[in-house]
This record gives structure tokens, C-alpha cells and sequence, in this order.
């Protein structure tokens, strides 16, 4: 029978999830709507007004460092601590914990990389009805009014952000439960106790009794407790056949917040949504809760993969943020006084002389822990990039190779099959950098193996890759296989490490290896362990250009609630609900240390995640996840990128083609061009879908594929430089116009165009039988240069361009330069001293500017200043390199081969001179009818001073 239950393992693991994906479309009754989650439902039910919540004035304590203040709420004379911090770098910090709890509420580690610096606080008023306090910046203040509590944060007369001016702020205090027996023995115990202090203060002061009973404020707590009544789901809650055992109770957490002058707010990310967030009254919130959800649905709020409890609020003034920071479950309503209005209607308001200012409230819901929130207040877009990444970091620098093509499929069949599909690409003569396997590869699902047959010499297949300069990414997921004969299962039961149940046992659940259980990498010691379990001698048959993907990290178990862990499962003192979207989180961490370590700290790591939460940008690359081979996922991958972009994570993408289903030919074209220009490029295919790679739809198609990636691989040298900036400035390499372009209104929704940087603008073709494409092109007094044709364009236009099938619309920003490497390789490390050709697209002014960035591509070496890092700039008929980090120390053999400026008019002679002072006369050619001027061979080293005059 174990044998046959062995056998059998698989085929239910996978029957599951054949039934969890249904017809590969989400099933909406496998996840909680809000109506559905106890808290959700509860706080929901809460209605703008008048807040319970009253500031205690004469409890404010003032030091250098914060502001303290007691919350009553009248009804229940529950005390909750308000915190009040202001941060360096124009970020206020509101922490709001109960006073005295219980027992301790759960606080965010991990995510902040460090405790951030305070700015001293200064008293500038204060009466009975409230304070007023300095922030420091300008005119900046924050008013605290009593009653109700209200904070508000102004600049000038202007209100930046109000804190519970709807009246939602909510603390469900944690409590004892009324008919369990510990609490019968300590309520009993307490009326004792209460009686006897009654009769002996009575005996001293035949009065105090009296007064005591006369206390309105006892009155109110004695009656209150009495009807503070049990709603369903406070103590106990169950969905579909799973119940929660509630053993702490009602302990959810809201606030509101009103953004006066705001109509768009974005981020708060995963969701398959449009980039400009949605009002939320008339359906569900949008959902923070990281969960496996099978080719999601399309414009829905419901939770995905991945959550970042942040949201970026812009007008034509100002943006700000406010970063949640809260790891339960989540929810995030959106109302605002000009949703549903038209244009038209809008135009009618101004013209009545409506004074309407226009507004968004927004309010958080979650379910545990503390409230814990982060104000940034910009003023620009790049401020609050720069103030969020001051927090939780920011993106990790990828290791070059990185940022070229990936090839995945679930799953490469054996050694033969990869070295067929990696002869395949030489073949076709298409680059790529990494190839993939997923859990197929492992023996049985037991991850850090290798399957003995079909893998059996994974060294010779990591070398033959090697020998071609290419990489390889194998899956590791955190289900942990339960089989007493797999090493990994046995050392982590051995040293205690995996999550408990909610009875103290190892916690278990189904997933892709059958029975398993699931590390708590909660724990820095079990991280640790994980870690090192990469190491050379311990991941058998591993080498250094191996890399790993870390899937089903939300973490997903088929047969738990919504496909995902109990809540009542436990970390040590915390519940799982208290850290659930930290999970992923943790995973990364623990899966990029160890190939770090195993490198001795010089190799930077590639990790992929598919789970992610606040401070994951310092980890690695996030995708889109399962989704299906849809025109409309093509779509949306676009503002789903965005939006996490927004909020720190640039390393992301969507798999090429659809997860699920099998594209069209048309549709697998327009993905690679798409995905081309989108940071994490990787193609990616279902077990049951037909075999798609690049070559395989006859020799059209393929050639148009290769003209997609050879563009990507071109532009390696500029994707490689935006990461490096992202790396140091917490900038996002693919962003929204409106990041650049803060006052333009007609960017503030454009959600099927972006910047990559500041200086390419893309326009994917995402509709099937697509003629052309309308391209807004920005900027009043700019000019804008078809990337392919040299075509100039006027900015502040909506431009119509007619496509084919291998129109990819890209164009350069006049007044920037470019770095581009165009001889073709088999990947990016083959690359590694090709030379440069630099595009310098001169602006109205006739002047332009850009950067060249260049090290080892792979190693830490950079944080020795082993780099170079270059200032391009052109005026004046001028164009010169200038060192930007004289004390960094590197040597390039790359060379600049070409200079292509676009917008020239024909200069007499092109003079070169370099550092030593030698001069030389360039060979130039001009193309009068589109004014582009090439200077072939200039011939001078990458990393060196030079000028070049057009005279």
C-alpha cells in the first residue's frame, strides 16, 4: 500500500491542481471576497462620522526624538499609544499600538534596513482642542485636534493629508475570550478582588464607594463591556471546509486618510489591474494577501502573488506616499468626489465655478498587528522614490547577464533536451543568457536533487553551458517533501525548523511533492541553515553559473484555505496570520544569502521570487505569474510592471507568450517585442502546453523573434546603467510619463506606453490585427526620434504610427545619449569587450546628455569603486566624456566604434581629442534627408576623457 500511495502522490498532487485551475481560469470561489472575511466585513461595516477616538492632551510627552500621545475610544475606554516621528528626508512616521494589550501585537521586522534617522519635533501651539507641531521643512506642520482625534499634516493653508477626518480610525483590542474557563476564573477572581478593595476603602471613606459608583467613566466601561457583543468570525471563522481558530480574537486594525486636490493614486501592487487605481465603493476592496491564484482574472482588486502595502498619490502640485506597513491581510478601499465624473461634467463644475476641491479617501484594513505608517511627503515623484528607498531599500544591482533573455519551460525533459534547445538558439542565431528547469528536475520534488536519471550529470551540463558563456536557473521551492529518506526533510524536522500548527506539531499540506511541510523562515537561525544548504558541497552537482528560482512561496498548499497556509499555523509567539506576506519575503532573503555565501561574498546573486512583500527589491527579479497566453494578458502586464515599479521593485516581468494556453503565432511575435523592453525577460510555458521555442513557428516568425531579441541584447549597455541608478536612488527603470513628466495631465493615465529611464519611450503593440498604434509623445518643447527610422517627432502629440508585424514603436528622448552595443553574440558575457556605439539625440537647444556605465557585470566589486562611470554630454558642437567617479578605479577594453547623432546638421570637419592631447580628424558621413550624422571609428577607449568638435 506505501508503495502504491507513494506512486500515487503525484498524480493527486496534480489532480488538485488540475481542479484548482479548472479549465485554466481562476475559480473566484476558491478566495475571500471581503463580504467573506470576518474583519473585512466588520470594519467595512464602519461608516464615515464621528470617531469614538479622543487625544488625550495632558498624557503628551515631547523629546528629541518623538512625540507620544494616549488615544481613548469613548465607547469602550479602550487606551491606545499614539507615536508621532519626524524622519529625515521629509517622511512622517504615525505608530498606533493599544496602550496596555494583552499580550504583544505583532511589529514588522526585516523590512526597514535600518531604523531611520528622527529630525527633532518642535511645539509651535497648543490648546485644549488640540497641537500644533513644526515638521522642520519650509512651512510644513502637523495639527492634531482632540475631539475628535484628527491628524493633519499642511503645508502653508494647504492640507497635504488628513488622518481619520472620515472617523474609520478602528483598534479591535486584544481581549479574553468570555466563555472559555480561564477567563470565567479570571473575571471571578477580579470581582474578589474588586469587592474586597470596595469594603476596606469603603471602611476608610465611607464615600469613596458612593464616588466610585457615581463615575461616569466607570459607568460607561462597566456597561460598555457588558454590550461589546460577539459577531461571527471574531473567535472563529470558516470558509468553504477550513476553520480558523481565532485563538487571539478580534485584533484588526483602520485608519483613513483623505488626500485633498488627489485624483490618482497608484501602486499597492500585486493586482492585475489598471495602473491608476480604482475607486472601490460599489465592488470589494482592492486585496494584500499573497496567494497562488491560477491564471488570474483581469481587472479585478482580488489578491495575487505579491503585496506592497504602498500607495503613490500625484496631482500636477505635488505626490506623496503612504507605505502601510502591516504584513497581515489587507484590504485597501478607494473613494473619491470625482469618481464616475466625466470629462464633460468636469468642464461643467469649472465653468458653474464649482468649488469642489477634488479628493481621495482612502482606507486600510488588516487584519492583525499594529498600525505602523510612513507619510512621505515628496514633494516630486523622485523624492518619494527617494524616500521610500531610504526605508526598505533599494533595487538589488542584477548581475548583467541578467538582463538578457531567458528560456523556461515547466519542463526541459533531460540533459539532452537542454543541450538540443541551447544548440537551437546557435543554430537560429539568437541570443540568450539562461535557460531554465522547473521541478521536474528534481528527484520526486525534493528540491537541492537532481532526478539520477534524467538529470544524472548535471556538472557536465552546467560546464557545457558554461563553455558557452550561458547560465542555468533551477527551481527551489519551500515545500519540503516529508520523507524520512530525504536529508533536507530530516534536518529541518531534526532542528525544529519548520512552521507548527496551531496544536504544536509540524504543520503539513499538499503540494507538488505530495505530503509536505513548509520551513519557518521566519527564524534567522533556520535562514541560516537554508543558506547553506547552497554551498558547493552540499547542493550536489551545482556550479557557479547556477542560479535559483523560488516558486509557490505566497506559500501555496493545495489543500489549505484559498490555497494557501492556516492562519492559526504558528511562528514561534506569532500566528501566521501576523506575518503571512512577509513569507516570500523571507524566502528570497534566505535563498539569495546563501548564493552569496557560497561565493564567498563576491558573486551577486539571481533569485527569482514569485512572492513578494515591502523591502523584496533588495532581493532580486519578481514576474507576473501564471498567466495565460491572452491578449489582454499582454496587456495588462504592462501596468502591472508599473505598478511595481512605483514602489521599488524594477526587476520585473511577465512570461513571454502565457503560462497557460498556447498563443497564436501574432500573439507569441508582439509578447517577445513587448517583453523585449520590459526588465525581466523571460519566455515561459505550462507542462500541458505545446513546445514554443523561439524557432518553432517557421522561418518569418522566427526571424522576427530574433530582430526582438537582438534589440534587447543591443540595448544591454542602457538597461545596465538605468539598474545601477535604480540600485543607488531607488528610481524605477521602467515608469509611468508622468514620473517625468509630473504636470502633464494627459500622462497621468496612460497605462499602454512607458519610459524606460527617462530617455526611451515605448509603445508595444498589444492588439491583435493591430494597423498602428497611437503614441502620446510628451513634453511641449520636446523633440522625440523613431528609434528604427531616425524619424523626428514634435513632443505634446498624440502620434498615429502604422505598424506591421515587426514594428516595435521605441523612441530616443531629444537631449539624451544613448549607449548601444550592436555586434551580435551568443550572450551578454560574450559581449563583455565588444565596442559602443553612442546615439545622441540633440533637442531643441541642440544639446544632450547621458551616462555610460561599465564593470565586471557579475561581482560586488562595484561597492570597491571598481567601475567606470561616465558623463556624455553634447553642447556647443561639443561632445566630450568626463569621468563622474574620479576616485573609481576599472579598465575596459570596450572602444567606441560609431557616433550616430540624430537632428545634426553637416558639420566642415570632425576634430577627436583625447586626454594626451592628440588631436585627429574623424571620417563622418551625413544623411541630409533625415539630418543623421555618423562618425565611423573615432576609435577611443570607453573608460577615457575625450572630446569630439563638429565644426
Amino acid at each position: 500500500m506505501a508503495t502504491f500511495t507513494a506512486r500515487m502522490a503525484p498524480l493527486l498532487v496534480l489532480g488538485l491542481a488540475l481542479c484548482l485551475s479548472g479549465t485554466w481560469a481562476v475559480d473566484k470561489g476558491n478566495f475571500k471576497t471581503c463580504e467573506q472575511s470576518a474583519f473585512c466585513k466588520r470594519q467595512r461595516a464602519l461608516k464615515p462620522g464621528e470617531s469614538p477616538y479622543r487625544a488625550l492632551l495632558e498624557t503628551m510627552e515631547l523629546t528629541n526624538t518623538r512625540l507620544t500621545l494616549q488615544l481613548i475610544n469613548d465607547n469602550n475606554k479602550v487606551r491606545l499609544l499614539l507615536e508621532l516621528y519626524r524622519l529625515q528626508g521629509n517622511i512622517t512616521r504615525v505608530k498606533i499600538n493599544e496602550l496596555k494589550p494583552l499580550k504583544p501585537r505583532y511589529e514588522v521586522p526585516d523590512v526597514l534596513i535600518r531604523e531611520p534617522t528622527t529630525e527633532p519635533l518642535s511645539v509651535l501651539s497648543q490648546d485644549e482642542n488640540g497641537v500644533v507641531l513644526s515638521l522642520g521643512v519650509e512651512s510644513q506642520r502637523v495639527i492634531i485636534s482632540a475631539r475628535p482625534f484628527r491628524l493633519d499634516i499642511m503645508e502653508g493653508s494647504d492640507v497635504l493629508m488628513s488622518l481619520n477626518s472620515r472617523g474609520l480610525l478602528a483598534f479591535e483590542h486584544l481581549r479574553m475570550r468570555k466563555d472559555t474557563f480561564s477567563y470565567k476564573v479570571t473575571s471571578t477572581v477580579a470581582s474578589v478582588w474588586d469587592n474586597i478593595k470596595r469594603v476596606f476603602s469603603s471602611q476608610a471613606d465611607p464615600e469613596a464607594e458612593k464616588k466610585e459608583e457615581a463615575d461616569p467613566a466607570n459607568q460607561a466601561e462597566t456597561t460598555k463591556e457588558e454590550e461589546e457583543k460577539v459577531e461571527d468570525g471574531m473567535w472563529e471563522e470558516t470558509f468553504k471546509s477550513h476553520t480558523d481558530s481565532k485563538p487571539n480574537g478580534p485584533s484588526a486594525v483602520s485608519l483613513d486618510f483623505s488626500l485633498p486636490g488627489v485624483e490618482h493614486v497608484y501602486g499597492i501592487p500585486e493586482h492585475a489591474d489598471t495602473l491608476r487605481l480604482k475607486t472601490t465603493d460599489n465592488g470589494d476592496p482592492y486585496r494584500l494577501y499573497n496567494l497562488d491564484v491560477f491564471q488570474y482574472e483581469l481587472y479585478n482588486p482580488m489578491a495575487l502573488y505579491g503585496s506592497v502595502p504602498v500607495m503613490v498619490a500625484h496631482s500636477a502640485q505635488r505626490t506623496t506616499g503612504i507605505f502601510w506597513l502591516n504584513a497581515a491581510e489587507t484590504w485597501v478601499d478607494i473613494s473619491s468626489n470625482t469618481a464616475g465624473k466625466t470629462v464633460f461634467g468636469k468642464m461643467l463644475d469649472y465653468v458653474q465655478g464649482s468649488s469642489e476641491t477634488p479628493q481621495t479617501d482612502v482606507r486600510w484594513i488588516s487584519e492583525s498587528g499594529i498600525i505602523d505608517i510612513f507619510i512621505m511627503l515628496g514633494p516630486t515623484p523622485k523624492d518619494v522614490f527617494s524616500q521610500y528607498a531610504s526605508l526598505t531599500g533599494t533595487q538589488s544591482f542584477p548581475p548583467l547577464a541578467s538582463l538578457g533573455y531567458h528560456q523556461c519551460r515547466w519542463n526541459y525533459n533531460d540533459q539532452e533536451d537542454v543541450k538540443s534547445v541551447d544548440a537551437g538558439f546557435d543554430e537560429h542565431d539568437i541570443p540568450y543568457d539562461f535557460i531554465w528547469l522547473d521541478i521536474e528536475h528534481t528527484d520526486g520534488k525534493r528540491y537541492f536533487t537532481w532526478d539520477p536519471h534524467k538529470f544524472a550529470t548535471p556538472k557536465e551540463m552546467l560546464q557545457g553551458l558554461m563553455d558557452k558563456k550561458r547560465k542555468m536557473v533551477a527551481i527551489v521551492d519551500p515545500h519540503i517533501k516529508v520523507d524520512g529518506n530525504y536529508k533536507i526533510h530530516n534536518e529541518i524536522r531534526s532542528r525544529g525548523f519548520y512552521v507548527k500548527n496551531k496544536d504544536g506539531g509540524d504543520y503539513e499540506g499538499w503540494c507538488w511533492p505530495g505530503s509536505a511541510s513548509y520551513p519557518d523562515f521566519t527564524r534567522a537561525d533556520m535562514r541560516a541553515w537554508w543558506a547553506s544548504m547552497f554551498a558547493y558541497d552540499q547542493y550536489e552537482g551545482t556550479m557557479e553559473n547556477l542560479y535559483t528560482w523560488n516558486d509557490m512561496n505566497e506559500p501555496s498548499v493545495f489543500n489549505g484555505p484559498e490555497v494557501t497556509m492556516h492562519k492559526d499555523a504558528t511562528h514561534g509567539a506569532w500566528e501566521h496570520r501576523d506575518i503571512h506576506n512577509l513569507y516570500g519575503l523571507y524566502v528570497q532573503m534566505a535563498t539569495a544569502e546563501g548564493l552569496i555565501q557560497r561565493s564567498g561574498g563576491v558573486e551577486r546573486p539571481f533569485v527569482l521570487t514569485r512572492a513578494f512583500f515591502a523591502g523584496s527589491q533588495r532581493l532580486g527579479a519578481v514576474w507576473t505569474g501564471d498567466n495565460a497566453a491572452e491578449w489582454g494578458h499582454l496587456k495588462i502586464s504592462i501596468p502591472m510592471c508599473l505598478s511595481m515599479g512605483l514602489v521599488g521593485i524594477s526587476f520585473c516581468g511577465a512570461d513571454i507568450g502565457g503560462f497557460f494556453k498556447s498563443p497564436s503565432t501574432e500573439l507569441l511575435v508582439r509578447w517577445y517585442q513587448a517583453g523585449a523592453y520590459q526588465p525581466f525577460y523571460r519566455a515561459h510555458a505550462h507542462v500541458d502546453t505545446p513546445r514554443r521555442e523561439p524557432w518553432l513557428f517557421g522561418p518569418e516568425n522566427t526571424a522576427l523573434i530574433r530582430e526582438a531579441v537582438r534589440q534587447r541584447y543591443t540595448l544591454l549597455p542602457y538597461w545596465y546603467q538605468l539598474f545601477y541608478r535604480a540600485h543607488v536612488t531607488g528610481e524605477p527603470v521602467m515608469r509611468p510619463l508622468w514620473v517625468e513628466y509630473p504636470q502633464d495631465l494627459a500622462t497621468f493615465a496612460l497605462e499602454d506606453e512607458y519610459l524606460i529611464g527617462r530617455d526611451l519611450l515605448v509603445h508595444p503593440v498589444v492588439e491583435e490585427g493591430a494597423r498602428g498604434v497611437t503614441a502620446y509623445l510628451p513634453g511641449k518643447d520636446e523633440v522625440w526620434f523613431d528609434v528604427h527610422t531616425f524619424q523626428k517627432h514634435n513632443g505634446a502629440q498624440n502620434l498615429y504610427i502604422p505598424v506591421t508585424m515587426s514594428s516595435i514603436p521605441v523612441f530616443q528622448r531629444g537631449g539624451s545619449i544613448i549607449p548601444r552595443k550592436l555586434r551580435v553574440r551568443r550572450s551578454s558575457t560574450c559581449m563583455e569587450h565588444d565596442p559602443y556605439t553612442l546615439y545622441v539625440a540633440l533637442n531643441l537647444q541642440r544639446t544632450a546628455d547621458g551616462e555610460l556605465y561599465i564593470d565586471d557585470g557579475h561581482t560586488f566589486n562595484y561597492e570597491k569603486k571598481e567601475f567606470i562611470y561616465r558623463k556624455l554630454t553634447f553642447a556647443n558642437k561639443v561632445l566630450s566624456s568626463v569621468n563622474l567617479a574620479p576616485d573609481a578605479k576599472f579598465t575596459t577594453d570596450s572602444w567606441i566604434e560609431r557616433i550616430i547623432v540624430l537632428g545634426a546638421s553637416k558639420p566642415s570637419k570632425v576634430t577627436l581629442k583625447t586626454a594626451d592631447g592628440q588631436e585627429k580628424q574623424l571620417e563622418f558621413d551625413f544623411d541630409a534627408s533625415m539630418s543623421v550624422l555618423t562618425v565611423r571609428k573615432p576609435g577611443m577607449n570607453a573608460g577615457a576623457d575625450w572630446t569630439m568638435t563638429f565644426q
